[in-house]
């Protein structure tokens, strides 16, 4: 993982700096000393994300500025690995002290960082009672592109109160100064939160064309241990120049390769002015720690225009709901409907075909679907936005693998909810944003 670090080094400690400078002429010297200035401002800019909480995987870089490599020791393998893996001690144990060691090489000059840290016991486990709702309202009301939230009544999967006397509960005045489609995400140990967001603002000028050609190639970001206090939201440029957009970010954690998969819809251009006609593609990266990301790819090329994709698990196979962007036409009688596909593999570039038209009966029209899983019963819920319409409308399934979607019975949502994101919470995280914003 190689983009943009602007993360601080916690606990950590700088080696002498060793130097082998062999006999021979004096541009050979020069050039050796030239390398040792280069280790030694790489060693100055090395640092690690999380590494005083470092509560999930880590990312280590291989490589460093000034062309420099990086390679990593740990003193203790089975708790935080030279490659960044997190194996934390059991709910209730003491933490314990690790100590990483970065030698950071350029030719034959060489210098070593450490950085120490104790890796915390994982979080008691605890039954989820209730549901945390994260969404945004739209570009029809002056704050309505920034974050909003909601707390379902008790256990009712389909039925949510306002938080913050329904005002927005995290606001962003970086880049476009929009935070749509915010998307919520717990770490597979269970204490550490990410919320990511689209940046984009279309109140007040409308431009949808520009905003896919010359749009944020970035997104926001956010992060908390407790769903209440949150860090101050971060700009971080995931997509290539080529992309007039970064639309509805994702992600999904990978076990195969221990982090995040991070996925949006892009207009990816051919001409340097991106002034000729594409379609939205969806693309994706890895991260870590949400700072820095792989170069992106292609996750979804259809040939037409297909936006907003979400991810749901189930018995080890994934399945993938995403919006098909194209006019709802004789041609193309699903256009503006949800698509599902399924795959065994979350990287993957070829899913199978499920279903598609889901929702159509019931709204006019869909995007934003947002899945989860009821705490109590099994069964899935769906909530597809009907833009231009009601906004959220909930939908529901006994069996993801039917492929067969009902409208729920009972619905109370809040008002003008719009593309985002539904996660159970336990019962002393309900209370805490109770608390909170109640």
């Amino acid at each position: 993982m190689t983009r943009r670090r602007t993360a601080v080094a916690a606990g950590a400690a700088l080696a002498a700096l060793a130097v082998a400078v062999a006999p021979g002429s004096a541009a050979a010297k020069n050039g050796h000393l030239a390398d040792r200035a280069d280790v030694r401002e790489a060693v100055e800019e090395l640092s690690v994300v999380n590494i005083d909480d470092p509560r999930s995987a880590l990312n280590l870089p291989a490589e460093g500025a000034e062309e420099t490599r990086i390679s990593w020791r740990s003193s203790r393998e089975d708790v935080l690995s030279s490659d960044g893996r997190v194996n934390r001690p059991e709910p209730g144990s003491d933490a314990v002290a690790v100590t990483l060691t970065a030698t950071v090489e350029k030719d034959r000059a060489r210098a070593k960082k450490r950085f120490t840290t104790e890796v915390p016991a994982l979080p008691e486990q605890e039954d989820y009672a209730g549901y945390f709702f994260t969404y945004f309202t739209g570009e029809g009301f002056p704050d309505g592109e920034q974050v909003y939230a909601a707390l379902s009544d008790g256990e009712d999967p389909t039925s949510f109160s306002e938080l913050n006397g329904g005002a927005p509960v995290l606001t962003t005045d970086q880049g476009e100064e929009g935070a749509r489609d915010p998307f919520l995400i717990r770490s597979p140990e269970g204490d550490r939160f990410y919320l990511i967001a689209t940046d984009l603002k279309i109140h007040g000028n409308g431009d949808w064309d520009g905003a896919q050609r010359h749009g944020s190639r970035s997104i926001m970001v956010w992060e908390s241990t407790d769903l209440v206090d949150w860090s101050e939201g971060r700009l971080v440029e995931v997509s290539p120049e080529s992309a007039g957009n970064t639309w509805a970010p994702e992600a999904y954690w990978d076990d195969e390769i221990d982090a995040y998969v991070v996925f949006w819809a892009s207009k990816l251009y051919e001409t340097p002015d991106h002034s000729d006609d594409t379609y939205n593609r969806m693309m994706y990266s890895t991260t870590r720690d949400f700072v820095d990301f792989t170069e992106p790819r292609v996750w979804v090329d259809k040939g037409y225009s297909t936006i907003d994709s979400t991810i749901a698990e189930d018995d080890g196979v994934y399945y993938r709901f995403t919006k098909d962007e194209r006019s709802n036409t004789g041609d193309s009688p699903c256009g503006k409907f949800i698509l599902s596909e399924t795959s065994e593999s979350l990287r993957d570039t070829d899913w199978d075909f499920q279903s598609e038209c889901i929702g159509a009966g019931a709204i006019s029209q869909g995007e934003g679907p947002l899945v989860f899983k009821s705490n109590t019963e099994e069964k899935w819920y769906m909530f597809i936005d009907e833009y231009g319409g009601r906004g959220y409308v909930a939908f529901e399934t006994t069996d993801l693998a039917a492929g067969t979607w009902t409208e729920a019975a009972g619905q109370s949502l809040p008002e003008h909810p719009r593309h985002g994101t539904v996660v159970p919470v336990t019962a002393s995280e309900y209370e805490r944003i109770q608390q909170a914003w109640g």
